[in-house]
This record gives structure tokens, sequence and C-alpha cells, in this order.
């Protein structure tokens, strides 16, 4: 379920209201004339079937209340009511396969932005991927990979396609590309330096590495790959069940290509830089279109079951 705290404007507050209750699946309606003071109006609550949240929320928003009032959307961890009961057995569909696509793009938007703590992280896992690629050491990699954040702006840039939001997609594709060069120079930098103190040698980026070579050897396997985990990640941000996120981040090999590619540029491997630039490019590719295709058919999915409610009466 899903918590709605609305400010409404005096007179849009009977809309509000009528709007709410032939909204199959909504409960738990309070109205508090004369509450809000800033900005001025009526406070509205009530609760709302996450597989009719999205309609309810896309309504208030084409009725410019997100303008002249305000629309706040909290998640329900536990609600003990059998009115609750009863609007998630009449909302059609399932609550955990639901998108609500305004709450996907402020996420998104969130997580896409160029800021500090996003190129800083994405730094780290490199480093820490420089690492594991020069030792071999599996665990590294797969550490690196979950720290890297690189996710978000490629879900950023498939919501944008989607959506058809063209500042959203300029945002995500500027922190996926100055992110990767700043997290790539800093890495040939450290590189460098872990050479200079006798930590990290050409020796050992060129023999033998059975746990690692695969980061540089693109092939059929890493773009199948990158596509199911972009399917896996695109699920995990748009239903209810999120924590599959995590392993998302460590099925793809983004930050570990970009890590080996850095190494090797140190060294001046052009072999190995342009393996690792082509499993890179292979896995954002992958994910971008995975995570576009995977809304699409979301979308589609539910306009359909939206025409079976409709053609049955129930909204």
């Amino acid at each position: 379920m899903l918590h709605l705290r609305l400010i409404s404007p005096a007179d849009r507050t009977d809309d509000v209201v009528r709007l709410i209750e032939r909204t199959v699946g909504t409960t738990h309606l309070v109205v508090l004339t004369g509450a809000a003071r800033n900005p001025a109006g009526d406070v509205v609550t009530c609760d709302v079937a996450r597989e009719a949240g999205d309609e309810l929320i896309g309504a208030l928003r084409e009725m410019e209340l997100d303008r002249t009032g305000s629309i706040a959307v909290e998640n329900i961890d536990l609600s003990l009511s059998k009115r609750a009961d009863k609007a998630q057995r009449e909302s059609p569909g399932e609550g955990a396969d639901a998108v609500l696509w305004e709450h996907l793009a402020d996420a998104t938007h969130e997580e896409s932005t160029l800021s500090v703590t996003y190129v800083a992280f994405l730094t780290l896992a490199t480093m820490i991927a420089a690492c594991g690629v020069v030792l071999d050491n599996a665990i590294l990699i797969v550490g690196a990979m979950a720290v890297g954040p690189e996710f978000g702006p490629l879900a950023g840039l498939s919501t944008a396609l989607v959506r058809r939001h063209p500042r959203l997609a300029a945002r995500s594709l500027l922190a996926l590309l100055v992110g990767f060069a700043v997290a790539m120079a800093t890495t040939v930098l450290f590189s460098i330096f872990m050479d200079a103190v006798g930590l990290f040698s050409q020796a050992k980026l060129k023999g033998a590495r059975p746990n690692t070579s695969f980061v540089y050897a693109p092939d059929a396997f890493s773009f199948v790959v990158a596509v199911l985990a972009g399917i896996a990640g695109t699920l995990s941000l748009t239903s209810a069940k999120s924590g599959a996120l995590v392993g998302v981040a460590i099925s793809v090999t983004t930050v570990p290509a970009a890590a080996n590619a850095a190494v090797a540029l140190s060294y001046g491997d052009t072999a190995q830089t342009w393996g690792s630039t082509v499993q890179l490019l292979l896995n954002l590719l992958g994910i971008i279109l995975a995570g576009t295709l995977t809304l699409l058919a979301q979308k589609w999915l539910w306009a359909q079951q939206r025409e079976r409610t409709a053609r049955t009466g129930r909204f």
C-alpha cells in the first residue's frame, strides 16, 4: 500500500476527493479542511494499493495539484486493515509488478546526477578493480562491482528514452561520460604510482590471469549477461522487490573493464586497453538496451491491463 498526503487549494478539494473516491484501490480517505498553511489549503490523505497508485498520481498531476498544492507519496510497510485488504483485492494486477512512473523518474533523476559523491564512488570502485585485475583477485573484482554506482545513470538513460525526457537523458549521459573519464584517468595515475612503489608491474598484468582475464576478452556472453542484468536491474527498480539490485551490480563488468583499460593504458598495452574498452561499451549498451525494452514492455502491459479494467467498469 501507498500513503498519499495531498495539499489542495480549497476550491479544488471536492474534485480531488471525488477522484480518490471513484478510483478503485483507495481507502482511508481523510480531509482536513483549512489545515495547510504553506501553501494554504486543505490536507487530504488516503491509502491506495500500489497497483492503482500510478493511475491516481497521474490523474492528480493532470489536475495540476503538483503545481497548485502538493503530492507526497510514502510506502506503507505494515497496514492492518480489512479495508486495505479489500482495496488491494479490487485493484487490477499485482502490487509487486506495478510501475510507479513518477517515483521511477524521481529516483533515476537523483541517481543519475553528476555529483562529487557519485564520481568518488565510481573512482574508488575503479581503483579497487585495478588492484583486482593486477592481483587476479576475484573478490576484489566483486567488491568493486558492488561499490560502483553506474547503474543509476544507465537506468536514468533508459527511463529518459521511454518517457521522452531529454533533460534526464542529458544528465544521465553526462554522469556516465564524465564519471568514467575521471575514474579511468585517476586510475591511470594510481597505476603509475603503484608501479613506482613496486606493487603493480607489467608482468603481473600480462601474466596468466584465469580469474580476471574475461574483463579484456569480450564475446557474445558479455552482451548476453549485460542484457539479462539490465532486465533484472530495471525490474528491481520498478517493482516492490528492490533487493535484486546488488546482484545486478556484481553481474556486469563495467567497472572492472574500465579499470583494466586504465591499468593497461598506463603500461602502453593497446591490446588490453582496446579489449577492455570494447567490453565496457558492450556492457553499457546491453544494459541500456535491455532497460529501455523492459520499461517499454511494462508500459504496454499496464496499458493493456487498464484497458481491460476500464471495459469491465472497475474504474
